[in-house]
């Protein structure tokens, strides 16, 4: 009894200890091959990136020439996750990170936001614009090539205070894979294109 009381002690330890544990972070030019994954081989190239560095903080990896902002996987988080972005997104997500790090509730961070955004303190841009998104399991990632087998795609098209009457769109989905809008009506709106 006392050697499976203390089996059960070690393994709790050991699941706890393991919940604590950072992943490790790829050199910088996985990362950035990653991070571009999302978005159409011409684009890859010149977008600018953000990565994390050793200490687990998010900074530029590399300055960008086109259009586009890509986000890389974050390490601590469990599965591979990539987006990429208009630069004219770039003032809300920026200050989505802000908010984010300063451990706010969503709920928290998306009130801030809505506030900025009706002052005119964070534009947001008046034509839509596209989010790319890649994302798959950890355990299909290579870390030393920066692919991702089985990763799966979402596109997201930010439309402002778009509704679903000026659209046509619905409000959730009503098949696999259709367009639909989210947060109609909102400075978050944007229509859902998924697997």
């Amino acid at each position: 009894m006392k050697q499976l009381m203390l089996g059960m002690s070690l393994l709790s330890f050991f699941s706890f200890m393991a919940q604590g544990i950072k992943m490790e972070v790829p050199p910088n030019e996985i990362q950035i091959k990653t991070a571009v994954l999302p978005i159409p081989n011409e684009k890859r190239e010149g977008a600018m990136v953000y990565g994390y560095n050793s200490s687990g903080a998010l900074v530029v990896l590399r300055k960008g020439t086109n259009n586009l902002v890509c986000i890389g996987d974050n390490p601590d988080k469990d599965g591979i996750n990539v987006a990429c972005y208009s630069k004219k997104l770039e003032p809300f997500m920026a200050r989505g990170r802000e908010l984010s790090a300063k451990e706010l509730s969503g709920e928290e961070r998306e009130k801030i936001r809505a506030k900025e955004v009706a002052s005119g303190k964070i534009k947001m841009p008046k034509e839509p614009s596209m989010m790319y998104v890649y994302y798959g399991k950890s355990e299909d990632y290579d870390i030393s090539t920066g692919e991702l087998q089985n990763g799966k795609f979402r596109y997201v098209i930010y439309t402002p205070f778009a509704t679903t009457e000026s659209t046509g769109l619905p409000d959730k989905p009503h098949a696999p894979g259709m367009p639909w809008l989210m947060d109609p009506g909102t400075h978050r709106a944007h229509i859902m294109v998924g697997p």
